[in-house]
């Protein structure tokens, strides 16, 4: 393959892969309980995990001073996380979920202001309050529409969206260079462990009434969901730019929206999607590195001096 067309493939996956990802999450927990479900997809994933980590020799163990963090991002960016995500699915849309789940670079900058001391320019910051005040708002509208079920969604997602968003500041100051199949491999097997026995004490599963649809929905988060969208957009990063990759985000929620349209029939009001805009405007915003803006600058004022001289 030309690796000119290498960036866009990658692009193109993982876009597919996070917005599908949200479809899956909705049939999945349609019959098989939320922890469950959760811990049996990290248990498809961990074995390939383990193998890639192995084939691509990483190591299996955090460094030495550091193991301790293999129970916490296998808790708190693992387990609880993404239970809470398919879990929130069970009350609000695929495509809402995907929204939410979205403003995870907005989470993240806010949070790395607040422990790392990261300064955010002004346009950063009006990034921010646009995508947050659109944000609420759809949230707002949908939850007029929906009732108290959609509050206990929306509190399920923003809960994974910002624990999220404070382990990666987290590991970004005490564990920044563990390889990225080390940080997925064992913390995966650690976290599936932990929620299917959890599972069986508190929902006390019952295998039979499963539906194919949504055993097929986690064998597909489990091998591509949990491998194949990790793999791809760290490939991502590391050919192209971290703007570029972080672009996903504001593509992936408009995949998952027309899929839970067309797939599940589910639907947000027309106020909401027009409020998609200046939120995904907002996100983008925040990420434009600040030599596009200088030279955003320099062509305005360029373009200024033209007009006097001529």
């Amino acid at each position: 393959m030309n690796k000119k067309y290498l960036p866009a493939l990658l692009f193109v996956s993982v876009c597919l892969i996070w917005g599908t990802t949200w479809l899956a999450m909705e049939f999945a927990v349609q019959t098989i309980p939320p922890i469950f479900a959760t811990g049996l997809r990290f248990l498809i994933a961990s074995p390939l995990l383990i193998m890639l980590a192995k084939l691509f020799k990483q190591s299996l163990f955090f460094p030495k001073g550091k193991r301790l963090w293999m129970l916490i991002v296998a808790m708190f960016y693992f387990a609880i996380p993404f239970t809470l995500m398919i879990f929130g699915e069970q009350y609000i849309s695929s495509g809402l979920a995907s929204i939410i789940f979205a403003n995870m670079p907005i989470a993240v900058m806010f949070t790395s202001s607040l422990f790392l001391g990261l300064k955010l320019r002004k346009i950063q910051i009006g990034g921010l309050f646009i995508a947050v005040l659109s944000l609420i708002l759809i949230l707002t509208k949908e939850m007029s529409l929906g009732g108290e079920d959609y509050l206990l969604g929306f509190l399920a997602l923003g809960g994974a969206v910002l624990m999220h968003a404070i382990m990666y500041v987290l590991v970004e100051k005490f564990c920044e260079r563990v390889p990225v199949l080390t940080y997925n491999a064992l913390p995966n097997l650690i976290a599936s462990l932990c929620l299917l026995v959890t599972s069986m004490f508190i929902e006390q599963p019952d295998v039979s009434t499963f539906s194919v649809d949504s055993i097929m929905a986690v064998i597909y988060l489990g091998i591509f969901a949990s491998v194949g969208g990790i793999v791809a957009y760290f490939k991502l990063g590391q050919v192209s730019s971290p703007f570029t990759a972080s672009i996903c985000f504001l593509f992936f929620p408009l995949i998952a929206l027309s899929l839970s349209v067309w797939f599940a029939g589910n639907s947000i009001s027309t106020t909401s999607v027009l409020l998609l805009l200046p939120l995904l405007f907002g996100i983008l915003i925040t990420k434009l590195d600040a030599s596009f803006w200088t030279k955003l600058f320099s062509l305005g004022m360029g373009e200024r001096r033209k007009q006097k001289v001529s």
